[in-house]
């Protein structure tokens, strides 16, 4: 993958390989079909949008792609927690705490991005 190096976008991406997997699991294993595509959806866009702002055309349009990528986290935070509660999945399950922890990660620093980035514009 392109950027490699960059630790936001090596993170988004391997956060969105892990939320395929899940999606994959909710409908191979749970029959689970609604939620699981708003998941796939959500967790799939946060790296989708860090890559675009990669090749954002200016700072307010690198701004915009990050806003939508923490956006986006968040919305991915409230599926996770949606399908915990409706027993989808586990609450205390080692691999859902951990992908918890990696989209707090990145919801942290993809907030500490952007306001560095708000403070450089102008």
């Amino acid at each position: 993958m392109e950027n490699e190096g960059n630790e936001i976008v090596r993170l988004s991406f391997q956060f969105a390989v892990r939320i395929v997997r899940l999606s994959d699991y909710l409908k191979e294993k749970k029959k689970e079909f609604t939620l699981s595509n708003q998941l796939l959806r959500a967790g799939t866009s946060i790296g989708a949008n860090v890559t675009e702002a990669q090749d954002a055309q200016s700072k307010k349009d690198f701004i915009s792609k990050i806003s939508i990528a923490l956006k986006e986290a968040k919305e991915t935070r409230y599926w996770i927690a949606l399908l915990q509660a409706t027993e989808y999945l586990p609450n205390n399950h080692k691999r859902v705490t951990t992908l918890n922890q990696e989209l707090d990660s990145i919801i942290r620093l993809l907030s500490r991005i952007l306001i560095s980035s708000k403070r450089n514009l102008g």
